[in-house]
């Protein structure tokens, strides 16, 4: 009886990403047991692991303009890290001097008031990166990051940011963009709080959240997975009143509700609302 067939890219399948090259129509799947074929299992999960490492440096907009090689040198510099969901990437009490590079999940950054009260600044999507106005030099030991999701992480030390990052100029102009632009965002927020009303300010994170969320054009809607609790922590208000507001978005036919998440439907009305 012959032994059993297994395919070799199994092992680097069950990763975050389906690793190009193991096979396909120019690369067949091969059997371990073919003969003068065989490869042992340890060398393919490093080649998967390798090639999954390149991805996550692929899909951050700052290494856009970086060849697979120095894409490389930098996956090296930045190994992963995973956490449950709930569980803390770090906390005033345990602040860290660390790049951080999601590669999966979300992540929430958020501060504390005196009262006890939660404001999110920030909730990261795959592909972005955070904790860089740190490793810059500018204070954040205030803030929170949160996984909100089970999540991994491409990790750079304070060192190896400025040694592989500030030092390109490809890379630090992009990180100056980003750093502008989160200066932007928080600035608008500020101005909202003051001037908007809560059903305007939930309105407008609705649709700056919208903004982040890939495109998916057989579907109708946008899809965005938090709950009213989230959502609430991000407009400035309370959970009882974002899920009022919410409901009454969705009576309009504006949005559709889900346990965990919501789907919009009418951007463009949920943009006239909050007067952007």
């Amino acid at each position: 009886m012959s032994p059993p067939q297994r395919s070799t890219a199994t092992t680097a399948r069950s990763s975050y990403c389906v690793v190009a090259g193991l096979d396909g129509p120019d690369h067949p799947e091969m059997s371990p047991w073919s003969g003068g074929r065989r490869e042992e299992m340890a060398d393919v999960e490093r080649r998967g692991q390798a090639a999954d490492d390149l991805f996550c440096m692929s899909e951050v907009e700052i290494f856009a303009d970086l060849s697979p090689t120095e894409m490389g040198v930098i996956a090296a510099a930045a190994p992963m890290a995973e956490f449950s969901a709930g569980e803390m990437l770090y906390s005033p009490p345990e602040p860290v001097e660390r790049l951080f590079i999601l590669k999966r999940g979300r992540v929430r950054i958020f501060r504390v008031s005196a009262d006890g009260r939660a404001l999110t600044t920030a909730i990261v999507t795959p592909g972005m990166i955070f904790g860089e106005m740190l490793v810059l030099g500018q204070q954040m030991h205030d803030n929170f990051a949160e996984a909100l999701d089970d999540v991994a992480v491409c990790v750079m030390s304070h060192d190896d940011v400025r040694r592989l990052l500030l030092s390109d100029a490809r890379i630090a102009a992009r990180i100056s963009e980003i750093l502008g632009n989160r200066v932007a965002q928080l600035e608008r927020r500020l101005s909202d709080s003051v001037f908007k009303s809560v059903p305007q300010r939930i309105a407008s994170t609705l649709c700056l959240l919208a903004e982040e969320q890939p495109r998916r054009p057989l579907a109708r809607g946008v899809q965005v997975s938090l709950t009213h609790e989230q959502v609430a922590a991000l407009a400035g208000t309370s959970r009882e009143t974002a899920t009022k507001v919410l409901g009454e978005y969705a009576d309009r036919g504006w949005l559709r509700l889900g346990r965990g998440r919501f789907t919009i439907l009418d951007l463009e009305s949920l943009a006239g609302e909050a007067g952007d």
